[in-house]
This record gives structure tokens, sequence and C-alpha cells, in this order.
């Protein structure tokens, strides 16, 4: 029988925390994600500001040490992708269809995360995984020695060009405003990076190329200047959008698309909860996300 008492459909730290917490209450829970657990963990470079870690760790070690924690509890893994969500009405179970089976379960939890928004230029689509990217971690051996661009002004732009500038020959950053957005020990250490130069106030208008990526053709906003930026690979990242594809149109969420719940992590729809980076909040870090995932556990044990 495919039915539980909880589904967890996404595998980053507050899908995992969660099944941890539920496991460890004897909840009979299953966990759906369609790649490997950890979500954006797992492709970051290394963590240095989660409670405990003397020395940085890996994304991915660290996402596999709460992969085998809650497994160890009796949580339930399935690879495979939640295309649709049907809601129970009343005493109904909800029912969970993926590619391979369908499920159902008296409680839902929407951990499913978040994707790197596009920038919506020509060329964006053509060259991603030949020259675009959003993965410095995945990509940046195959820069070496050569010239990028980094596109964004945050934390994720500033900590992956600052990775990246330990292969290539030079990093530009695109940035649309006159200073960075990232926290200050992560701008400082941009600004101090000797590879790393930055094109203000500029907007990217096309990617340009044959077979790959020859260049960025980019505009100042301040006196509408165009001109290109001889690079050979361009790195995407300006912002989050909330992974709900499966669940369009069910629950209430803010102006930017993510789920509004409560301080129990409940949404509006009865019986489900939404954790981590999918639901609207101040923060997205591990630790959150990991808090979030403890909390709708309890809430959930508590209503079971």
């Amino acid at each position: 029988m495919n039915e539980y008492d909880v589904i967890i459909v996404g595998g980053g730290p507050a899908g995992l925390t969660c099944g941890l917490y539920l496991g460890r209450a004897n909840v009979k829970v299953l966990l759906i994600e369609k790649l490997a657990p950890g979500g954006w963990i797992a492709i970051t470079e290394h963590v240095d500001n989660y409670p405990g870690l003397v020395e940085p760790i890996s994304g991915a070690e660290l996402a596999s040490r709460i992969e085998k924690q809650a497994r160890k509890f009796g949580l339930q893994i399935q690879n495979d992708e939640v295309l649709e969500i049907k809601i129970g009405i009343g005493e109904e179970m909800h029912e969970v269809r993926c590619h391979g089976s369908v499920y159902k379960c008296r409680f839902l939890v929407a951990a499913s995360g978040t994707f790197f928004k596009k920038l919506g230029v020509p060329g964006e689509n053509k060259f991603f995984g030949r020259g675009v990217s959003i993965c410095a971690t995945c990509d940046a051996p195959l820069y070496r020695n050569k010239p990028i661009a980094v596109i964004g002004g945050g934390d994720s732009a500033c900590q992956e060009a600052l990775y990246l500038a330990r292969f290539a020959s030079e990093v530009t950053i695109v940035h649309r405003r006159d200073k960075l957005r990232a926290v200050a020990n992560l701008a400082q250490k941009a600004m101090n990076e000797p590879k790393i130069q930055f094109a203000w106030n500029s907007l990217p208008l096309e990617i340009l190329g044959n077979t790959g990526v020859i260049g960025l053709r980019i505009r100042n906003k301040i006196t509408g200047e165009e001109s290109v930026l001889n690079v050979d690979g361009v790195f995407i990242y300006i912002g989050l959008e909330p992974n709900l594809s499966f669940a369009k149109d069910i629950f209430k969420c803010d102006e930017y698309g993510f789920i509004i719940a409560n301080e129990r992590m409940l949404t509006n729809v009865p019986r489900i909860y939404a954790i981590g980076d999918v639901r609207s909040t101040v923060l997205r870090q591990v630790v959150t996300a990991c808090a979030d995932g403890a909390v709708a556990a309890q809430s959930i044990s508590e209503d079971l």
C-alpha cells in the first residue's frame, strides 16, 4: 500500500530534518525527491555558518550526514518527481501523483525549495550547459584560465564568484546596482579578490556565441552605453523562485509566489505544511530550514 501518515515533497535540509523528527516519533513518513537529497546545499562548496561546525564542511557532506541520520530513524526516501497533488477534503487523504506511482497521505509537507531565476535574454537557453551555468561548484573547472561573468550582487553571486576566481583568469560581476547586496563579509571578500572586477549599474542584454559562449553584451543603466564583455562563461545568480509547479493555485502565497504559513508551518490548506525555502520567510539558510522542518514535525505529531 502506498499510504503514509506523512509525505514530504523535497529532500533539502528542511525536508530531511522534518523526516528525521517524524521518523524518530515513529510516524510512517515518506520523502519524495526527484534528485539527490540535499537541495542546493549539495552543490555548495562549503558551509561555515551552521552551528557546531568549527571547520567548514562541504554542502554535499552535510546533506549526506543529515540523510543518513534521518534514514536511521526510519525515514523512507523515494527518488521520483511529484507532478500533482490532490487535496483530500475533510478526512480524505491527500493524493500525490508522481511519474512512477500514486501515493496517499493524511498530512503533506511542501519542502520543494526554489530554483534560480532566468535572465530572459537571447542566448541564455541556447547556451545553457554550454557556457551558461547556475552552478560554480559543478562547472568551475571548465573555465580554468578563462574569463567569465557572474550576474548578480547578492550572497550567492559573491560566494560563487569567489569560488570561480580560483579557476578563471578573471571574473566580472555584472550588477544592476552601484553596490553589492551580499552580507558584509562576503561583499568585502569579493571586493578584495584581485581576480574579481565589477560592471556596476549594468544590465545583461544578450549572451553571444556560435557553438559556445564568446561574450556578454551589457548596457549601463546610467549612461545607456552598451559594451561587450569577452567571456567564455556566464554564471547567473539573480534571485530565486519557489518550486511549485506541482501545486499551482492551491496555496495562499506572498507577492513573490512563496507559500504563506503560520508559526506551526501550517498553510491555508488543512493538513498541508510548508517549510524551508519554498515558504515566505525573511531568511533562507540551512539553519532556518532545519528549524522549519522540526517545527512542522512537532505540529504534525501533535495533530496525529
